[in-house]
């Protein structure tokens, strides 16, 4: 496992401290968690368990996969 060392302001790791606390997990199992499910590449289950969702809902890299570079604006 990694370890990376990060810079945030003191209000920050009070609130993380404060949050991480709550939940009854370490400070680093908490941020560890949350840039995870910032970086998940499927649809969160609050999105699948939508009445009326799709059942053949694709994930977020599929959607991805077919992304063009979009034209450049013209400046005014």
């Amino acid at each position: 496992m990694s370890q990376v060392t990060i810079y945030i302001n003191n209000n920050l790791e009070e609130k993380i401290k404060k949050v991480a606390q709550s939940m009854n997990i370490s400070i680093s199992k908490f941020i560890a968690n949350t840039v995870e499910q910032q970086l998940k590449e499927e649809w969160p289950d609050s999105i699948k368990q939508f009445s009326g969702s799709w059942n053949d809902m694709c994930d977020a890299s599929e959607l991805r996969e077919n992304q063009v570079k979009d034209v450049e604006r013209e400046s005014f």
